[in-house]
């Protein structure tokens, strides 16, 4: 224990003081035993009826803290999302490879450097019952990653999970049947949402990002930007498509996107940041699908395929 320089030596800190007689002195003494035992200072105070009264600074003393498990999972997964993006994927593929990397810490309550080889077969195994064969290659390329550069060891278990090679042919709608979806859609945004894509044969997201930029009236040719592969390309605009997307402006006149966030007011449409939302398109467009009574799976338009001119008079 070591006293202040104010309390003399030989100093009784028992001794009752008089009447009206106060007296401060500081006393820091050790807590705890371990190497990260830390000093603790406490104020000795002497009031007059002669009780000294311990008082320990509002300043809290440092403790230790050992990393917890949660912790140590979450600093991995932090590193995981930056190496990522330094290696330039995109942010569907950074999705997707996180999404396997918490898929197996929830299924075993651990970090994944802990896991066994039989666990990891147990794993896969499980997935392949319960998903497609695409979500289970894309779970393996991000357990795949996350072993080589976050981890820093070798992918010994990669034969593990082998895909069988499939080579099937997509549904593609006939023009009698774009045409019925089309003309079956209410609203004006997604009946020209869906006239763009097929008329063009576009990817979802691409034609969720076409801006106003994009379109060269003069020449009749749209310049979709960072499609599959980060690739741009041209695409030849139709007649038809040309008039219903300046239609579909006319109404919400938004500076930037051609398909803006549906969300608010008019006003909000107008200065909408962002493009209309992925997940409700998708539902609008099952919808119209079921209410055609279509059971073709087309996901996508191969824009290969020769179509006929496509003339509807609703847009």
């Amino acid at each position: 224990m070591n006293l202040d320089p104010g309390l003399q030596r030989g100093e009784d800190i028992r001794q009752t003081p008089s009447p009206g007689y106060v007296k401060v002195c500081h006393v820091q003494v050790l807590v705890g035993r371990s190497r990260y035992a830390a000093g603790k200072n406490l104020k000795i105070v002497y009031t007059a009826p002669g009780i000294a009264q311990f008082r320990a600074p509002s300043k809290q003393r440092e403790v230790y803290h050992e990393p917890s498990r949660n912790e140590s999972i979450n600093e991995l997964y932090q590193r995981h999302l930056r190496l990522l993006k330094l290696q330039g994927k995109s942010k569907k593929t950074i999705d997707a490879y996180a999404r396997a990397v918490r898929r197996i810490s929830e299924r075993f309550d651990c970090c994944p450097d802990q896991l066994s080889l039989e666990q990891r077969e147990q794993y896969f195994s499980d997935l392949v019952k319960s998903h497609s064969w695409s979500t289970v290659k894309i779970d393996r390329n991000g357990l795949q990653f996350f072993w080589k550069h976050v981890l820093n060891r070798d992918w010994q278990w990669v034969n593990i999970v082998k895909a069988p090679k499939v080579q099937s042919l997509p549904d593609i709608l006939t023009v009698t049947e774009v045409e019925q979806l089309i003309g079956a859609t209410r609203k004006l945004r997604y009946r020209v949402f869906l006239l763009t894509t097929y008329s063009m044969g576009l990817r979802l997201a691409e034609t969720l990002s076409l801006q106003v930029g994009d379109i060269d009236g003069n020449r009749k040719l749209v310049h979709i930007r960072r499609g599959k592969g980060h690739k741009d390309r041209f695409v030849p605009l139709p007649d038809l498509t040309y008039q219903a997307l300046r239609t579909l402006w006319c109404k919400h006149r938004n500076p930037c996107w051609l398909f803006p966030s549906a969300a608010g007011s008019p006003e909000d449409i107008r200065s909408a940041t962002t493009h209309m939302d992925r997940g409700g398109t998708q539902a609008a467009m099952k919808a119209v699908v079921e209410q055609c009574g279509i059971k073709k799976k087309s996901r996508f338009t191969r824009f290969a395929t020769p179509l006929q001119p496509i003339c509807l008079k609703r847009v």
